[in-house]
């Protein structure tokens, strides 16, 4: 009798693969490694603008400068990603990518030390001003899975659940990681150990060189991704989702503290996960169709329970729930972003999507908080629900992008 030519000799038995998609996922060569990376180097985005607000209001005493600067940061990362997200498909992650964060580290280092040494208002600007190199890390890391796993659409569907979960993961434990340095250690302890967490994670991220998307050499210009047919309307529907994300948490921040977001984040997470289990949709704008009407629907209970003067456990329920279809809606749409966008480009891509994502929590921070401080909780949690709504209509109205290409 012939022998497997994998060597299964008598006593041996061949490994069977894991029904667990995560597992198989992760099994990949290389995977774990710049997965390892790339976590420690996103913890930091729940943990940076946390600490520079704590750092800079308790030592200027303003939370309108802490506030100030912060934003100041996240338009300057709106104008500065997409060019450094187009360096790294033309030269490389990690040609790109380490000089990239070096250079947001230092801003790091010298908004502490401006903090410290009570420089200047302005020269808070500039440091923070100069953290938008920091490089798009998940995009990053989507794009790997898109490389090792091109042609298999149930394994980008597990890796686009998975990495939502964790961008969720991060922005769960970022903040209450941050609180917890600057309150027990010193005030700049939360900006110093995300710089060194981000610098580490980018470093062992880079150094996994073998799982890392070859540049496709290119003998001609190439369309901006903007140029994409239907591209301008999914980033519009980012847009709104953003402004979803920014408003819902500056009302809850303003209603009940910033905890309480904990529990968004973790409904996101556990359906992010749950999602990743499911077979990949055949129709994708159709299911970002659904999960963006079940967004509005679930975003219509911290309403309701506002509006009913409902107890603070009854919104903690309610914004678990609202979160259950943050990550679905946010995956399917990072599917189509890839469909849509040429191999050679994707880390633009995505990098213009999160950029869209960013610019809408912008607003609807804005939105949310001027509602919250002249209207009240009720109506503040009413620019979610329209802001979701919206982007369900954008979303019907812009079908299009649904038949993009594949990557």
């Amino acid at each position: 009798m012939n022998r497997s030519a994998e060597g299964v000799g008598p006593g041996r038995r061949r490994s069977r693969p894991s029904s667990n998609p995560y597992l198989r996922l992760l099994a990949t060569p290389g995977a774990r490694a710049f997965t390892a990376g790339n976590l420690i180097a996103r913890l930091p985005m729940g943990m940076l603008s946390v600490s520079a607000v704590i750092m800079i209001a308790g030592s200027r005493g303003s939370y309108a400068l802490a506030g100030a600067v912060t934003a100041t940061g996240l338009a300057a990362t709106a104008v500065v990603a997409p060019f450094t997200a187009r360096l790294v498909d033309r030269f490389g992650q990690a040609r790109v990518a380490v000089p990239a964060t070096a250079l947001a580290v230092l801003g790091s280092l010298a908004l502490v030390l401006c903090v410290h040494h009570d420089a200047p208002a302005w020269t808070l600007f500039a440091a923070y001003a100069a953290t938008a190199t920091t490089p798009n890390t998940g995009g990053m890391s989507r794009a790997r899975w898109a490389y090792l796993h091109r042609g298999d659409p149930a394994a980008l569907h597990t890796a686009n659940s998975f990495e939502q979960a964790a961008d969720e993961l991060c922005f769960m434990l970022g903040p209450v990681l941050a609180a917890t340095l600057c309150g027990a250690l010193f005030p700049e302890a939360g900006t110093l150990v995300g710089a060194v967490l981000l610098m580490t994670g980018v470093l062992i991220f880079a150094a996994q060189r073998a799982t890392e998307p070859p540049v496709t050499p290119r003998t001609r210009t190439v369309a901006s991704p903007l140029r994409t047919p239907g591209m301008p309307a999914l980033l519009a529907v980012f847009l709104a989702t953003g402004a979803v994300f920014g408003s819902l948490e500056v009302v809850s921040i303003a209603h009940a503290g910033g905890a309480i977001l904990a529990l968004q984040a973790a409904g996101s997470c556990a359906a992010g996960l749950l999602y990743g289990s499911l077979r990949p949709a055949r129709n994708a704008h159709l299911r970002l169709l659904l999960c963006l009407a079940a967004m509005t629907a679930l975003m219509s209970l911290p309403l309701l329970a506002a509006a009913g003067s409902a107890s603070l456990p009854v919104l903690a329920l309610c914004l678990l729930l609202a979160g259950a279809a943050t990550a679905p809606t946010m995956v399917t749409g990072m599917t189509l972003v890839q469909r849509a966008t040429r191999p050679e480009q994707l880390n633009e891509g995505m990098t213009l999507s999160v950029t869209a994502l960013l610019g809408g929590v912008a607003a609807g921070a804005a939105a949310g908080g001027w509602l919250v401080e002249h209207a009240g909780t009720a109506p503040g949690y009413a620019a979610p629900v329209s802001a979701a709504a919206l982007a369900l209509v954008i979303a019907g109205a812009g079908g299009g992008y649904g038949r993009g290409r594949r990557t």
